[in-house]
């Protein structure tokens, strides 16, 4: 049985968690005698603590993230119960900052604040080397602040990801680690300087990974175009190892896209590469409120060009409830956005996480979050209640209509009469919201079914063109069967012959930050 157990709740399984496999491979010694037992955010967390327990650990390494800090708060108050001499540690950005009134900080019995890579192996090897309940152990604090590691003093932890890892599951790499900028809703902000891993040492990862059939990789890196090339340098190395189904995700700062990235780009075959591209606001006050530097013409520019010379699955997040952003100023951000096709919009509500300076914003401009992960906004002094609650909703909508990949040809129809694609699919989802109450576990038959319903009763387009448009998106996503409510209108439409393998979509985005 292991002495030391590195443990989180990833919020899916595919999701492969990346700090603990940092923690494992930097243990030194103590590797040996460790292990790594994964879990999702939908396990019971009695069932958690049984199968923890089960492996007799002296001491437990939990990762904590804003998706399964509730989750992961009963999980410690369990084993605390049931075993009160187990030493539980704490680390991950949700326990890093504002510490001192988290109920989970309060059941550990350590917390490492910041990158423990190297941080965690020092901790452990105090503890069992003083028995645990010994004054060694009880010298070291509660929390313990890890200094910043570079990368030449880390191992790196890819050899830890299974073949079960490699077959069914996103793999997670960076390149780098930091932020230059100071966008004061993120914690990125934070990660002050820029770290580069090692290029040659990297890649020869990189390859064992790709020979051992691995095909999904996802760069973690918050600014992966920064350093032009070295992005340069790491795309031609997975260039030149594509084969038929790599698909390799990218975050990337939009104003930022040099001759030497320009040239490399349009060679990558469609929908191999995805890039997630921070747009967050194209209101200039509220872009200077929260100090986030942008050229909006340069990114305009980068969309024009990844839409037109290149084949790369564009993924642009905007941000709602930003201090100083009315809702027209960010219904006209959304239709700019819209108007440079990106292939899914991320519509993300303002959160308040730990840590962030977003917060010197509160007394003047009246935010006020929910005390509750994921700590979103309420509302503020431009938005009340009601519009940010509108707000959400939309986001959701828009997520199960247009980011889902099955309503390519229909979701423009639903501003067609509006001219306006943010006011026009914010009046769907009202509607939507009035006719079903709910955001959530809507079969896409049913959705399709609404559509039409709305597209028709509403925007008072013709049936046969709605039902013509529906049936064509319905048929991408290779399905053959025709709903019943639009067979009348679908009399003489043809049937395709089933070719044995289904249409190809592009891969929808994955868990933003690395379970």
């Amino acid at each position: 049985m292991p002495d030391i157990v590195l443990s989180t709740l990833n919020a899916k399984y595919i999701h492969a968690a990346f700090g603990l496999r940092y923690l494992q491979a930097n243990l030194g010694s103590l590797r040996q005698n460790s292990a790594i037992v994964e879990f999702d955010i939908h396990q019971r967390p009695a069932d958690i603590v049984e199968s923890l327990l089960s492996r007799e650990p002296k001491i437990i390494g939990l990762g904590i993230y804003i998706w399964n800090v509730a989750q992961s708060t009963e999980v410690v108050a369990l084993l605390k119960r049931l075993r009160p001499e187990l030493i539980i540690i704490l680390g991950g950005p949700e326990v890093s900052y504002e510490t001192e009134n988290q109920p989970i900080v309060q059941l550990a019995d350590h917390v490492i604040t910041g990158e423990a890579d190297l941080a965690f192996a020092e901790v452990c090897g105090r503890l069992l080397q003083g028995g645990l309940a010994g004054t060694l152990a009880e010298r070291l604090p509660k929390i313990i602040d890890a200094e910043l590691p570079t990368f030449d003093k880390l191992t790196l932890p890819y050899d830890l990801y299974s073949d079960e890892d490699v077959a069914q599951r996103v793999i997670y790499v960076e390149a780098s680690r930091g932020c230059p900028f100071t966008c004061e809703f993120c914690l990125s902000s934070l990660d002050i300087p820029v770290r580069q891993a090692p290029i040659p040492v990297l890649l020869d990862h990189f390859s064992q990974l790709m020979k051992r059939g691995a095909k999904q990789l996802k760069f973690v890196d918050r600014t992966f175009n920064l350093n032009a090339s070295v992005s340069r340098s790491i795309l031609e190395f997975l260039l030149e190892r594509y084969e038929p189904g790599s698909f390799f995700h990218f975050e990337m700062v939009p104003d930022r896209l040099p001759e030497i990235l320009r040239e490399v780009l349009p060679r990558f075959p469609a929908g191999s590469l995805q890039f997630e591209i921070g747009v967050q606001t194209f209101n200039e006050n509220s872009g200077a409120l929260i100090r986030r530097r942008q050229n909006v013409e340069r990114l305009e520019d980068t969309f024009r060009f990844l839409r037109k010379e290149t084949g790369v699955h564009i993924h642009a997040d905007l941000i709602a409830g930003l201090p100083g952003e009315t809702l027209e100023s960010f219904a006209a951000g959304f239709d700019r956005l819209v108007a440079l096709g990106p292939h899914e919009i991320q519509v993300g509500i303002l959160k308040r996480l730990r840590g962030t300076t977003i917060g010197r914003h509160d007394a003047e401009w009246q935010m006020i979050y929910s005390p509750n992960p994921p700590y979103e906004l309420l509302r503020n002094k431009l938005i009340d209640f009601t519009g940010m609650q509108a707000l959400r909703r939309f986001a959701r909508f828009w997520d199960l209509v247009s980011n889902s990949g099955n309503f390519v040809e229909s979701t423009p129809l639903i501003w067609s009469a509006d001219g306006s694609a943010f006011h026009g699919f914010l009046n769907f989802s009202s509607w939507l919201h009035r006719k079903i109450g709910r955001t959530d576990s809507i079969a896409l038959v049913r959705l399709m079914e609404l559509l039409f319903q709305y597209l028709t009763g509403e925007i008072k387009l013709g049936a046969s063109l709605v039902a013509a448009t529906l049936w064509r998106d319905y048929q991408r996503g290779g399905r053959y069967d025709k709903p019943l409510f639009m067979r009348e209108f679908l009399a003489d439409a043809p049937v395709p012959v089933r070719s044995g393998a289904k249409a190809m979509r592009l891969p929808r985005r994955q868990q933003r930050r690395a379970g």
